[in-house]
């Protein structure tokens, strides 16, 4: 039987724009990222997913997709992106790619032709026009609905930009088989799915009631043909032997939900082989709240053959620092206490490489960077940011290049004077320079956790009082979390702790020991 790498990775996620500029244009690429491949594999991490890099009008930072099957010139050639999956190979390091099949792009040429083309028209059935519109919502603010020329309404669930594809047109998901092949063909390892629990619509369109209950399944995300249409995909992967690496295709499905039942149709057998748990960071730096999070997780794949996996953050949330030091929403208001949030997001850290399963790493995360709150309007591009005037900052902030080295911007990210988002003028004691010379640094703490986190073995907690989070992890470890304001005794061997152990373990602060 092959080995399931992705059962207990580490995964990094990069956002193309942000991580690393070759060509000195500001602006993140390929080449970039192929200079600090050897910046990953110092880090540890078995997989590097990026975010979508396919030609695009960047609407919507890429995720609104013109062809799936290229480089966008911004970010380099197709050329590049094999030279980079060539040599993360050499580093012991898989790629993985962003499907983003809920939507395209207003410009893709599908789109333009349905267009043209008219009412009535198969090139319009790809996707989802009416003559009229229901009342359905924009996730990013406003309608849901825009009207073109001939008066017929197509349906976006995000930016007026992103038309939705009709999943029903059997001509869709035949496409979409090819795109997956294309890049598997290429030697990618594996799939991240973006919006997976969308594509299928209710067919009759119907109108929600204000507020919407919540005991109703939505008309437009986890519909049950999803099940089905996950397995004729796992097949897909399934069939594609190893090549440079042992173990089987995956991918991992972004599938949102506000409870855990939302999620369970999709760990049934045989269906997307992961599927993001992205509960932890929804959940409040509480040890109850984190425990009842953490057990029903566990629970949801116990029985299954599905992983899935934990994260703290990503290119659509607010950074950790910011999030445990200030609330969980970005506000321009928003009273961060940075060193309280800093010292709960190392601790997380902890937390997040102990428990058993697969781990995803948002890039900057390593490096403790807080969330960008004060990005003047005119350079905010999130459609988030401008579909609601504004009164939704948006993702932005998480999404500010990272910085590598010096004492001022642009932080070694590009020789261009600028970064397309601005960069604060506080990073320099943040950049992966100054933290690689620091060995009590956010990034050594993570080189230090992924090269130490259990792998297999099982789990169980322990009970060191309501405000604690411990548990053990197979014989001999043990991971404690002091939520508490008092300070607990330490009781073991020390692997690695995420802040000073001051007469033992103090108050959000985190430890892994070994008896």
């Amino acid at each position: 039987m092959l080995s399931q790498w992705w059962r207990d990775a580490v995964v990094y996620q990069v956002y193309p724009r942000s991580f690393a500029d070759g060509s000195g244009d500001g602006t993140g690429d390929f080449a970039g990222a192929l200079a600090r491949l050897p910046y990953l594999a110092d880090l540890g991490v078995e997989a590097v997913w990026f975010s979508p890099f396919y030609p695009s009008p960047l609407a919507d930072g890429g995720y609104d997709v013109a062809d799936y099957c290229d480089v966008d010139p911004r970010f380099g050639t197709l050329a590049d992106f094999d030279a980079f999956v060539a040599a993360a190979a050499g580093h012991g390091i898989r790629v993985i790619v962003d499907i983003v099949p809920n939507h395209c792009s207003s410009a893709h040429p599908a789109f333009q032709a349905a267009l043209e083309a008219g009412p009535g028209s198969p090139e319009r059935d790809l996707f989802i026009f009416r003559d009229q519109p229901n009342n359905w919502q924009s996730i990013f603010g406003g309608p849901a609905w825009t009207q073109v020329a001939d008066g017929q309404w197509y349906l976006h669930l995000f930016d007026s930009s992103q038309p939705d594809w009709n999943w029903r047109n059997p001509a869709v998901p035949a496409m979409f088989e090819k795109v997956i092949r294309f890049w598997l063909d290429r030697g990618v390892a594996g799939l991240r799915v973006d919006v997976a629990h969308g594509l299928f619509k209710d067919p009759d369109l119907p109108d929600v009631p204000d507020p919407a209950p919540s005991d109703r399944p939505s008309p437009w995300f986890h519909r049950p043909e999803l099940i089905g249409h996950y397995a004729s995909w796992r097949a897909i992967l399934d069939s594609y032997s190893p090549d440079v690496f042992p173990g089987e295709r995956t991918a991992v499905g972004e599938f949102w939900g506000t409870e855990i039942t939302h999620l369970e149709p999709y760990f049934r057998p045989g269906g997307m082989p992961q599927a993001f748990n992205f509960f932890l960071f929804q959940t409040a730096w509480d040890a109850a709240a984190l425990r009842h999070t953490i057990t029903t997780s566990i629970g949801l794949a116990a029985e299954s053959d599905v992983v899935a996996p934990w994260v703290i953050s990503n290119h659509d949330v607010v950074r950790p620092v910011t999030r445990y030091g200030g609330g969980p929403l970005a506000a321009r208001d928003l009273d961060v206490d940075v060193a309280l949030g800093t010292r709960r997001a190392r601790a997380a850290a902890l937390l997040l490489l102990a428990l058993p399963g697969s781990a995803y790493v948002y890039q900057g995360e390593e490096l403790g960077l807080p969330e960008v709150i004060d990005i003047p309007d005119a350079f905010r591009d999130d459609p988030v940011f401008h579909r609601t005037g504004g009164a939704r900052l948006g993702r932005d902030g998480c999404r500010v290049p990272i910085p590598w080295s010096g004492a001022s911007k642009p932080y070694g990210f590009t020789e261009a004077e600028s970064t397309w988002l601005p960069q604060p003028t506080t990073w320099g004691p943040l950049t992966v320079e100054a933290q690689q010379a620091d060995p009590g640094s956010t990034l050594n703490l993570y080189k230090r956790a992924i090269a130490a986190r259990p792998r297999g073995g099982g789990f169980a907690w322990l009970d060191r009082g309501d405000d604690v989070i411990a548990f053990t992890r197979g014989d001999g470890f043990t991971c404690v979390v002091n939520l508490s304001a008092e300070t607990l005794p330490v009781e073991g061997e020390v692997i690695l702790a995420s802040g000073p152990l001051e007469g033992g373990l103090p108050q959000d602060t985190a430890v892994w020991l070994r008896s």
